[in-house]
């Protein structure tokens, strides 16, 4: 049975501002006078992993920070917004993940974030999309080589029990482009507002509103 996979929280719901904001906020706590703009976090966002992301930047500016704090607060921040704020299915999603459904395709999400961020999403969509009945979840505590390595893909597969060529996933950055076609899984671009402008040459198409036509020809093509 073919299956749709879809490569990170942030090709659900646009969480990237909302990530930025959180960064930003566990600068502050953490007595930093760090401060990631839009195009900052743009360009930062071109390497995956949220504590490597800063942990490069405290070297670029001959700084040492213990990251893994600082990105430990910023989760927690970032779920707390997402409790207190709220956020909403990206264009396209809700009625993909029903025709799909309709369809008798199986819909996973392969993300390598934490299963507690999986966790503050699923609560903060609860009505609109449901995480928890999606036939694989994939989080960074299941697999030991993350984003862009093929490992978390590979993963879901194995555990859907399907091929690569059965599945197409729904990927809003490089890395993740990498990883699903890394593990030979057919990939769409859905950039998020903050990778927008990044280059996404190794995708088999960029789109900005999901379409599941369109999806699962490629599934079907693939």
């Amino acid at each position: 049975m073919p299956a749709i996979l879809f490569g990170s929280i942030s090709t659900v719901a646009d969480t990237s501002e909302v990530q930025r904001q959180a960064f930003n906020e566990a600068f502050a706590v953490h007595g930093l006078d760090w401060r990631w703009e839009q195009p900052d976090y743009a360009a930062l966002l071109v390497s995956s992993g949220g504590g490597d992301r800063i942990a490069d930047y405290a070297s670029s500016l001959g700084q040492t920070v213990d990251a893994a704090a600082i990105h430990r607060t910023k989760s927690e921040l970032f779920q707390q917004r997402l409790a207190s704020e709220g956020v909403s299915p990206r264009s396209g999603v809700v009625d993909t993940i029903e025709a799909a459904r309709r369809d008798g395709y199986r819909v996973g999400l392969v993300t390598t974030t934490s299963p507690e961020n999986v966790a503050a999403l699923t609560a903060a969509l609860v009505g609109r999309v449901d995480i928890g009945g999606f036939d694989v979840v994939v989080d960074a505590s299941q697999v030991d080589q993350l984003k862009p390595d093929a490992a978390p893909y590979l993963f879901a597969l194995e555990r859907l029990g399907e091929t690569s060529a059965d599945c197409v996933a729904v990927e809003d950055n490089v890395g993740g482009v990498q990883s699903a076609t890394s593990a030979g899984v057919t990939c769409v671009a859905f950039p998020n507002e903050n990778t927008a402008g990044h280059g996404f040459e190794q995708a088999a198409g960029r789109v900005a509103e999901l379409d599941y036509a369109e999806l699962r020809d490629l599934a079907a093509g693939a």
